[in-house]
Formats: structure tokens, C-alpha cells, sequence
């Protein structure tokens, strides 16, 4: 009797073995094989199979992120940072897929602007600024904290406030936008955002994210919404429905910008400021690579020190007068500047 169940024990583990062996995927031989470690934009990507078994492979086809490429593709024409390479072979009359990870880096040093303060406005020493915006030559400001959010429309030269609403307390208020006359307010972790009308501050609709699950920056190209989550990711939204269609990744020549949050538009550039850096990165948006460095940190020194001064967070483009306006959380000033390179 114990001899049997000995058996029947032993029948039941080669059983189980054999459907793991029959079922069970095998690592393939096979792997992609590129020409350098280090990837930047405008490199010649050279792919090659690597064959140590020499099994018999017939094609090979390859796509990056899904679109189709070649060997011997130059590197242009495409968004930086995480990237995944994908290889379909036909090896001995099946088809096999592989892949590869990759990064791709930006492929300039990014120029060091400097500023100059063209002229100094109260700002309301209370407001934990997350968002600000010019348009049609009035200044806009969505400020933070809960319990404490508003969505604001000021007189830039005096600090006026000429229209304000109160988010409810549990929504701590982000970055905002403004397009085709309606304001685009972000929160920060409940996932959801506001449209309102421009003039009335009327609320208009709710909208949810998608992939990013924080609201950090929102500016806008005048066709589409560019959303950060505090990420190195900016998301584009279409702004009809708000959904995210795609994404780029903040790359320098040498790796990610992450906590990428206050965003504005200036000529066919993204101004961010990088959080808890007291600086600006300029972006392209075609690539997400950093083109120029604001280093605005000297400005914290000439506002007033109190106990809840916080970091560098709000940037706007007036294009009439060609110049940025920027200030901070709790900040008690609002500096119109201009900048130039070194």
C-alpha cells in the first residue's frame, strides 16, 4: 500500500513536469544587437540579429515603439527617452518576436540663459501659485493647497484681484490653461480636471486623466493641450475630448528631467519649471529634448523671507510686451523679465 502511493505520487510529478515542459514558453537564442550603448538623436541606428546557434533565419523586420523601421535608420523626426525596439524574425519556418529596450538622449547641450528684471509687481503673498497665464492681455493664476485653491484673473500692475473662485476643499488646485475662451484648471491627485468659461468663471465640464494620474502644468500650442504629471512625461491632449494621445519624454544630452511641472507656451517652445530647482527648462516639443536652462534661483532672495516661502512655480508670456512674468509659492512679488543667452 505504501509502495503504491510512492507511485502514484512519483506518476503525478512527471505529469506535472511534462505540462510545464509542453506549455512553457522557451528564451530564444536570438537577440537584437545595435551599434552603440548610447543613443542620441541624430545617430545612424544599425541593427543586427545576434545568431550564436546560427539558426536558420530567413527575414527579419523591425519597429521602434510600433513604427516600422530599417537598418542603417537615422535617428530624426522623434520623440526621446524610453523606447522599445521590436524584431520579428522567421526563423526555420515560424515566426518569432524579440525585443529590445533602449534610450535615446537629446543631442545638443543645452544653452544657459540669463535674466534681466525688467519690473517688479505685488503679488498676494498667500497664494501658493501653481499656474499663471496671460490672455488677451489679462493675467490668470490657479493656486494650490486644499482648502485654499482658487482660480483667480488679476490686475498684473497692482495685484488687484478682479474675479476669484474657491475650489472645493478637497481638490488642490494645479496648472491652468486658457484656449478658445475657456480656462483649463488642473488638481493635483484626484485625478480630474475643470474647463470653465473665460469670462464668467463658470464651470463648464469635468474631465479625468488617463495614463498620468497627477495634474502638475497644462499650456497649450493654440491646437493642443500639453499636460505634465511630475513625471518626465508631458502628455498632448485633444482638446475636445481631453484625452491623452500621446506623450514626450524630457531628455537632456546626458538623461531625464523628471518633475517637470509648470508649463508655458513661447514661441513654439515649452517653458517648465523643474520643481524644487528654482529653474526653467526650455523645451522642444517635437522631441521633449532641452534646448536652454533658466537659472531663475536669485529671484527667492529678493522677495520676502517668511516661514511659507516656497520654491520658484509660475511662468507667462506676455507677447505683446515680449517678456516672462514669474513668480513663486507665497511669494510676496511678481518679476516681469527678459532673458538672453550667456
Amino acid at each position: 500500500m505504501q509502495l503504491s502511493k510512492y507511485l502514484i505520487l512519483f506518476t503525478l510529478t512527471l505529469f506535472i513536469t511534462n505540462c510545464g515542459d509542453t506549455n512553457g514558453t522557451k528564451k530564444s537564442s536570438l537577440s537584437i544587437k545595435i551599434n552603440e550603448q548610447s543613443l542620441m538623436l541624430g545617430d545612424t541606428l544599425k541593427l543586427s540579429i545576434n545568431n550564436p546557434k546560427n539558426l536558420n533565419v530567413s527575414s527579419v523586420t523591425y519597429d521602434l515603439n510600433g513604427k516600422a523601421i530599417e537598418n542603417n535608420t537615422i535617428l530624426n523626426n522623434i520623440t526621446l527617452g524610453n523606447k522599445t525596439i521590436t524584431a520579428t524574425v522567421n526563423v526555420d519556418g515560424k515566426t518569432e518576436t524579440i525585443t529590445k529596450p533602449v534610450i535615446i538622449f537629446n543631442n545638443v547641450i543645452p544653452t544657459i540663459y540669463t535674466f534681466e528684471i525688467i519690473n517688479t509687481y505685488p503679488h498676494d503673498i498667500t497664494s501658493y501659485t501653481q499656474g499663471l497665464e496671460f490672455y488677451n492681455g489679462e493675467l490668470y493664476e490657479s493656486t494650490g493647497q486644499k482648502g485654499e485653491s482658487k482660480l483667480r484673473k488679476l490686475n498684473f500692475e497692482n495685484g488687484e484681484i478682479l474675479k476669484n473662485i474657491n475650489l472645493e476643499n478637497q481638490y488642490f488646485g494645479e496648472g491652468l490653461t486658457i484656449f478658445n475662451d475657456k480656462i483649463y484648471q488642473l488638481t493635483w491627485q484626484s485625478e480630474r480636471g475643470f474647463v470653465y468659461d473665460v469670462n464668467t468663471f463658470e464651470k463648464l465640464s469635468t474631465f479625468k486623466y488617463g495614463t498620468s494620474k497627477e495634474g502638475w502644468g497644462i499650456c497649450n500650442d493654440g491646437k493642443t493641450l500639453y499636460k505634465s504629471d511630475g513625471t518626465e512625461r508631458i502628455y498632448l491632449l485633444n482638446p475636445e475630448n481631453l484625452t491623452e494621445q500621446s506623450h514626450i519624454e524630457v531628455f537632456t544630452q546626458k538623461g531625464k528631467i523628471p518633475r517637470i511641472n509648470e508649463l508655458e507656451w513661447i514661441n513654439g517652445k515649452i517653458f517648465a519649471n523643474i520643481y524644487q530647482r528654482n529653474g526653467v527648462a526650455i523645451i522642444n516639443p517635437n522631441t521633449g529634448g532641452v534646448e536652454g536652462v533658466i537659472n531663475f534661483e536669485s529671484l527667492k532672495e529678493k522677495v520676502k523671507q517668511h516661514p511659507e516661502l516656497d520654491v520658484l512655480n509660475g511662468i507667462a508670456y506676455h507677447p505683446e510686451r515680449e517678456t516672462i512674468f514669474v513668480t513663486g509659492k507665497n511669494w510676496d512679488k511678481l518679476f516681469e523679465v527678459k532673458i538672453s543667452a550667456q
